[in-house]
């Protein structure tokens, strides 16, 4: 089915303005013969499926943690586990691509 920019951003619930910006980075469109705008569900929503980035693995070993600085799960060098309270404990560590000090929390016994 083939929709308005109007149309499709009230279908979404988005702004007429992220609409058009999808637009303008490579989302699937037509253009008719007096200039308007066309586009196709299908094509859009396939679109919009490939440009998701895939969620990070949300359990992590003991020696691991999400670096904000690289944007990556890493490998913590030299990890030292305190304890918090009751089953928390506090993980501290150093990044091992770009060497930033990562915090992390856990539960004792249990990973991630």
């Amino acid at each position: 089915m083939l929709y308005t920019v109007r149309e499709l951003a009230a279908e979404l619930g988005l702004p007429e303005r992220t609409l058009r910006d999808w637009l303008a980075r490579g989302a699937p469109h037509q253009r008719d013969q007096q200039g308007h705008i066309w586009i196709n569900g299908s094509l859009f929503s396939v679109w919009a499926q490939a440009q998701r980035k895939p969620k990070p693995s949300p359990k992590l070993a003991d020696d691991q943690a999400y670096c904000l600085h690289c944007r990556a799960v890493v490998t913590l060098v030299s990890p030292q586990r305190l304890p918090v309270k009751g089953k928390l404990v506090h993980i501290k560590g150093k990044c091992s691509i770009c060497g930033c000090t990562i915090n992390r929390g856990s539960r004792v016994g249990k990973t991630g």
